[in-house]
């Protein structure tokens, strides 16, 4: 197992969110719709998921920035993200010299992507082998999408980024108290696996995943 990082958490703690308010919402059924990752998870009304998610200029940036600093990339290194939506981050990293390259069970996501990088990427599901070799890639990323996994599937994807990747960074949901537990099962629409800080990283062990990772937290 590697380091604890801080690189997408001040994303996402600038987001301000009304907790009891989606708990409230016909949840059950928003989590149904939540789960095709279609249309209404990305574009759809925000009890649906993201309610519109747009590229922002430089948004990404700073994660982008802190990637190659972190694992010092030079101009080309390759870098493959698992679950990577409309991949902004991958775009974001193609700007900066990265040879980028991303998969994502969403058609509407993909689609979305920006139309410099959408040739590199492709459906699939992250529990599935990934149609590469072992090290092909200087590193591999996943960013809040394998807590959507159930943890027999989620073994199976761990591994997977272990074999491609020479450098691994993952980022998932997590909770460190009862406060932060009881937000995130309010807020979750699509999270299977609802795992304290300790539970992940003794997941990390348990399944040989020696690549950095990262909690966000509901507070």
């Amino acid at each position: 197992m590697g380091k604890l990082l801080n690189l997408v958490t001040p994303l996402h703690t600038s987001t301000k969110r009304e907790y009891l308010q989606r708990m409230n919402d016909n949840k059950v059924d928003c989590m149904l719709k939540a789960k095709e990752y279609e249309f209404d998870y990305w574009d759809g009304d925000r009890r649906f998921g993201y309610g519109g998610y747009r590229y922002l200029e430089d948004y990404w940036t700073p994660v982008a920035e802190k990637l190659i600093e972190t694992y010092g990339l030079e101009k080309g290194a390759r870098i493959l993200d698992v679950g990577c939506g409309k991949a902004f981050l991958l775009f974001e990293l193609h700007r900066l010299g990265m040879e980028v390259h991303g998969f994502d069970i969403s058609r509407h996501g993909l689609e979305g992507a920006k139309e410099e990088i959408r040739k590199n990427l492709f459906i699939q599901r992250a529990e599935e082998p990934f149609p590469y070799d072992y090290n092909e890639f200087d590193l591999v990323i996943s960013i809040n999408s394998l807590h959507n996994l159930p943890v027999f599937n989620l073994k199976k994807a761990l591994g997977e980024m272990v074999r491609v990747g020479r450098n691994k960074y993952l980022c998932v949901e997590s909770f460190r108290n009862e406060q932060e537990l009881f937000n995130l099962q309010c807020w979750a629409l699509t999270c299977e696996s609802f795992f304290s800080k300790e539970e992940w990283e003794w997941l990390f062990t348990e399944f040989n995943y020696t690549g950095d990772y990262e909690f966000i937290y509901f507070e």
